[in-house]
C-alpha cells in the first residue's frame, strides 16, 4: 500500500510518524493509499525550511515570483482531467464538478499572477515641504494553511499562490480524507523549480491544525471547515499573535418569489442544493417559498430531484457522486431521521434503495413543512437534503435569515428589481446572488462570509488575499 510523503524543503519525504489513515474511495470503498499523521516534529521541519527561505524569497522581484506560478499554472492546464480524475476518485464528485473545482482553483493562479500589479504601493510627493512619502507592501514570514475535504483542488490555491506571490513562504496542511488531489499537484510544484522552501506539505490530522496554529515561526493562518473548529482555529492563532482568516460553517437560505422563473430557477434550485451531493459551503440547502412560489415549485423541486441520476462520478450521466465517508453517511441520516421525528413532511426519501450499498451514497432528499426551529432547518446538513420553508412575505423571509447565527451565503429568485434590492439591502450574509443557485464570487473578488461564518477582517482571495499576506511600510523622506 502506498504511504504517501510529505514535501519539506524541495523533496519528498516521509513523516516520522508511524501513524497512517486509510484514503479510501466513496464510490467504490477502495483504500486509495495511505496518509501519514504527521508530528510536531515533521511540523518543526517544514517551519524551519520556510523560515529559511523567506529572506531569499522576498528579495526575488515580483515579476520572476509570478513567472513560476504561470510554469505551474500551465502545468495544471496541461493535467487539468488527471486531476479532476483524482478528486472524483477520493472525494466522490462527478468528473464534471472536479472539472470545474480544478478550473476553479487555475483562476486564482491567473489572479495571482498579476502580482507585480496587485502588490504596487502609494507615494506622494511634498506630504510637507520638501518630504516625500512611499507606502509599499512587503512580506510578513512564513504562512500556513488549513484546507477541507469538499475541494481538494480549489480551495489550496486560494491561499498559496497569493501568499508565494507576495514573497512569503508557505506550510499547506491538506485535509487527511482527500489527500491524493494535492500530492499530485505538488509533484507539478516539483517541476516548476520553486527554490527549496518557498512550498511545504505536512499531511495530518488535529494535531498539525493545533500546531500550525501555535507554532511561534509561523505568522498567518488560513483555515477552510466547519464553525466550530473555525472558531478554535481563529482563537488559537491569534492568541499566538498571529494573522488569522478562518471560513466556517453555513445555514444557506434561497429565497424564491411568485415571479421567478419556474423552469431555470427549478434547475438552478436544485443544481445548488444537489450538486456535489451537498457537501459545499455554498450550497442552498434551504429554500423559503414565499407566498404562491410554494405551489409552482414544491411538485417542480420533487420532479426534478427524483431525476437526478445517482453513481459512481467517473461513469457517464451521473449528476450525483457519493458523500466522502462512511461517517458522514451516517451522519446525514441522523438529520434525516430528527426531521422525520420533529414534524417535517418527507416528500423524498435519499435512504430508500441505499441501505446496503457498495459506497456511501444516498439518493436526493426532499422535505416539506419545515420550520426554522427544527434541527435540519437550523443546523447544516452538508449532504443532498433540501429542506423547504413556507413565508407569507419577502419581509418574514429576510427575517428568518437574520435570525440565523450563519450568514455565509443567500439568494434571491425574482423578477422584481425592487424585490431584489430591498433583499440585497436587507441580508446580512456577505456573498449573494440575485437568480444565481451558487452565489461564488470569481478568484479577483473577495470570498467570506459574516456572523459565525467568518472569523477574522481579511477574507479569501480577491485584493483581500493580497492585504492578508503584506503589511504596509511607510517611508517618510527628506533629503537636505
Amino acid at each position: 500500500m502506498r504511504i504517501l510523503q510529505n514535501y519539506v524543503d524541495g523533496e519528498f519525504v516521509s513523516s516520522s510518524s508511524s501513524e497512517v489513515l486509510d484514503v479510501i474511495n466513496p464510490a467504490t470503498e477502495e483504500v486509495l493509499a495511505q496518509v501519514p499523521l504527521s508530528n510536531r516534529a515533521d511540523l518543526d521541519q517544514a517551519v524551519a525550511s520556510a523560515k529559511a527561505a523567506f529572506p531569499s524569497w522576498r528579495r526575488t522581484p515580483a515579476a520572476e515570483r509570478a513567472k513560476y506560478i504561470f510554469r505551474f499554472k500551465n502545468l495544471m492546464e496541461e493535467h487539468l482531467d488527471e486531476i479532476a480524475t483524482l478528486v472524483t476518485q477520493e472525494h466522490g464528485k462527478t468528473f464534471a464538478e472536479a472539472q470545474g473545482d480544478v478550473r476553479r482553483g487555475i483562476d486564482n493562479l491567473d489572479v495571482a499572477c498579476g502580482i507585480p500589479s496587485l502588490m504596487q504601493g502609494e507615494s506622494l510627493e511634498d506630504v510637507g515641504r520638501g518630504i516625500d512619502c512611499v507606502s509599499n507592501r512587503r512580506a510578513l514570514g512564513v504562512f500556513g494553511a488549513i484546507t477541507p475535504f469538499n475541494f481538494p483542488a480549489m480551495v489550496p490555491l486560494w491561499f498559496m499562490p497569493y501568499a508565494i506571490a507576495t514573497g512569503n513562504t508557505f506550510v499547506l496542511k491538506p485535509s487527511e480524507q482527500v489527500p491524493l488531489t494535492q500530492q499530485r499537484m505538488f509533484e507539478l510544484w516539483h517541476q516548476v523549480g520553486l527554490p527549496k522552501g518557498v512550498i511545504q506539505m505536512v499531511h495530518g490530522a488535529k494535531e498539525m491544525v493545533n500546531g500550525l496554529c501555535e507554532h511561534p515561526d509561523i505568522v498567518g493562518v488560513s483555515f477552510v471547515g466547519s464553525t466550530p473548529v473555525a472558531k478554535h482555529v481563529y482563537e488559537t492563532g491569534t492568541r499566538h499573535h498571529k494573522r488569522v482568516q478562518a471560513l466556517g460553517g453555513a445555514k444557506n437560505f434561497l429565497v424564491v418569489m411568485p415571479d421567478a422563473e419556474p423552469e431555470m430557477t427549478t434547475q438552478v434550485l436544485s443544481d445548488s442544493c444537489f450538486g456535489c451531493a451537498g457537501e459545499r459551503c455554498l450550497a442552498g440547502a434551504t429554500l423559503i417559498l414565499v407566498g404562491q412560489a410554494y405551489e409552482i415549485f414544491k411538485d417542480r423541486l420533487v420532479q426534478k430531484a427524483k431525476e437526478i441520476k445517482v453513481g459512481n462520478g467517473l461513469e457517464p450521466d451521473v449528476l450525483m457522486g457519493p458523500v466522502i465517508s462512511k461517517a458522514h453517511k451516517e451522519r446525514v441520516i441522523g438529520y434525516i431521521e430528527k426531521g422525520v421525528a420533529e414534524g417535517a413532511e418527507l416528500l423524498l426519501d435519499g435512504r430508500v434503495g441505499y441501505e446496503n450499498s457498495k459506497g456511501y451514497f444516498l439518493g436526493p432528499t426532499v422535505f416539506d413543512k419545515v420550520t426554522p426551529e427544527m434541527t435540519i432547518g437550523r443546523e447544516e446538513v452538508f449532504g443532498p437534503v433540501l429542506c423547504l420553508i413556507k413565508a407569507d412575505s419577502l419581509d418574514q423571509a429576510v427575517a428568518i435569515i437574520e435570525k440565523h447565527e450563519l450568514a455565509n451565503t443567500t439568494s434571491i429568485f425574482t423578477q422584481n428589481g425592487k424585490w431584489a434590492r430591498e433583499f440585497a439591502y436587507n441580508v446580512s450574509p456577505s456573498m449573494m446572488g440575485i437568480n444565481i443557485g451558487v452565489a461564488a464570487p470569481m478568484s479577483f473578488f473577495n470570498f467570506g462570509g459574516t456572523k459565525q461564518s467568518f472569523f477574522g477582517d481579511l477574507k479569501a482571495h480577491g485584493k483581500h488575499g493580497i492585504e492578508f499576506y503584506t503589511e504596509r511600510k511607510v517611508v517618510i523622506t527628506r533629503w537636505f
